[in-house]
């Protein structure tokens, strides 16, 4: 007999940025920031930078207006809080949902917060996937600076979807810590947050960076982080009268960023499904706590909101 408190799971990564991926195909799910937060948790959950939510448009009021696309990528960082794009992310989600028999390999439209993607995905199950990111914006903002480890330097603003500030250094070890989230200014320019990305040029077309992701940390590796550092680096150029290969390397490995004469990035890299199985969402009770306890718990894990559904929220956070 099936449990009902047991759902099942998908666990995967891109370059090590790794995901839960949460099959909900007629959106029957109710994710609270709880319970993301107890899934992405390293000790008590299954641990990740993210969970997918996978749900077909049509089931979805988020997603209902994106006609061309069949699936939506509802992205949840650790904090709870919802993701507009991810690049690691949706390309593998687009590898699930192939590995899956839920649609064809080659090219596919996935609906995100931040507008539909299309990604191709491969039929060999290993091979790398890719995006078409679009066109970044770069705001042309000045003033905008970073501060971490004490130190502050100048950034540029790039949206690929969600927001970034992408600062050039000698050595991304000057950035120090990142696992406390750096100070960007002035806070009207993202009042949000932003993704921060520390970038070193390592080569022609060759870049090296670390990415403090928003709601996140520091993660191995960040598709759009990656672009936006392209993006930043190309900002005083022309769009390029052929397309221009760009190699990013990060902690977690390497994704690759080609630069198109229509001024479009695509981004490509690997898409690795490491494990499948069934997760309990709701909390149990524990005998074991103090009497009157029990029950609150119970109630908390009865498959109602605690903080009350995402159902129709717009995305204030996105990341990867």
């Amino acid at each position: 007999m099936t449990n009902p408190a047991l759902h099942p799971f998908i666990k995967g990564h891109g370059a090590e940025n790794d995901f839960v991926i949460l099959p909900d195909p007629e959106n029957h799910l109710i994710l609270t920031p709880e319970r993301v937060a107890r899934l992405c948790d390293r000790r008590t959950g299954l641990g990740a930078d993210g969970v997918l939510r996978a749900v077909r448009c049509a089931a979805d009021p988020e997603a209902t207006a994106m006609t061309a696309a069949e699936w939506f990528m509802d992205y949840r960082t650790p904090d709870g809080s919802l993701g507009a794009m991810c690049g690691n992310g949706l390309r593998l989600l687009a590898r699930y949902l192939v590995d899956a028999g839920l649609h064809r390999p080659g090219a596919l439209l996935i609906a995100t917060r931040a507008g539909t993607r299309r990604v191709h995905v491969p039929d060999d199950h290993t091979g790398p996937v890719t995006i078409d990111m679009g066109r970044p914006r770069l705001s042309g903002a000045g003033g905008i600076q970073v501060t971490s480890a004490g130190r502050s330097w100048p950034a540029v603003h790039v949206d690929m979807g969600n927001p970034h500030a992408v600062v050039f250094l000698e050595d991304t070890a000057l950035a120090g810590d990142l696992r406390t989230a750096p100070t960007v200014t002035p806070t009207a320019a993202y009042p949000h947050g932003a993704t921060v990305g520390f970038v070193t040029t390592r080569g022609p077309h060759h870049l090296q960076l670390r990415v403090h992701e928003r709601g996140v940390g520091e993660t191995r590796a960040c598709g759009t982080g990656a672009c936006a550092a392209v993006a930043a680096a190309r900002a005083h150029q022309p769009a390029p009268p052929v397309a221009i290969r760009y190699t990013a390397d990060l902690p977690g490995g390497r994704l690759h960023v080609v630069v198109r004469p229509d001024g479009a990035i695509d981004l490509t890299g690997p898409a690795v499904i490491t494990a499948q199985g069934t997760v309990r969402l709701t909390q149990p009770s524990d005998s074991r706590l103090p009497a009157g306890a029990a029950g609150t718990w119970a109630q908390r894990g009865s498959g109602e909101s605690e903080t009350g559904p995402f159902r129709g929220s717009r995305a204030e956070h996105a990341q990867g």
